[in-house]
């Protein structure tokens, strides 16, 4: 489920966070589901058990996951409310960010509006795979 591009100047742990966030965000994973144990997504991504253990650190500073303590690591029922608030206003801005130079570039705002509709039609892909991979748990070790 989890891929490491070692080649990406993107630090190991950020890619871990960065793609825990998306499978929340798209309804992978939901509230409540366990989360791999640090030391079996190490193991299958072949990297440091810290290394994991940072990223769940900061998914956990960030309210995304939780952890009971001789239970393992849960998204937490919140998370993804949380992420999609603060994906929302950095989109937002970016948006506004990319009209501005759409507008002084002296696009035609009928053209703008047509890709936005056209973006807002389109069905939202889901990777059956990645889904897969947390229906009915996970186990522990």
């Amino acid at each position: 489920m989890f891929r490491i591009d070692n080649q990406s100047r993107q630090a190991v742990y950020e890619q871990i966070v960065q793609q825990v966030e998306k499978y929340v965000l798209s309804g992978i994973l939901v509230g409540g589901n366990k989360m791999p144990s640090v030391r079996k997504l190490s193991t299958t991504l072949n990297v440091n058990p810290n290394t994991v253990q940072r990223a769940y650190t900061e998914l956990e500073r960030s309210g995304v996951i939780v952890t009971a303590p001789g239970r393992g690591a849960f998204v937490s029922d919140s998370g993804g409310t949380v992420l999609r608030e603060e994906r929302r206003k950095e989109y937002l801005k970016k948006l506004e960010e990319v009209l501005m130079e759409l507008k002084i570039s002296n696009v035609d705002k009928k053209q703008i509006l047509a890709i936005v509709d056209r973006a807002f039609e389109e069905k939202i892909p889901v990777d059956k795979e990645q889904a897969s991979a947390f229906e009915g748990g996970n186990d522990d070790d």
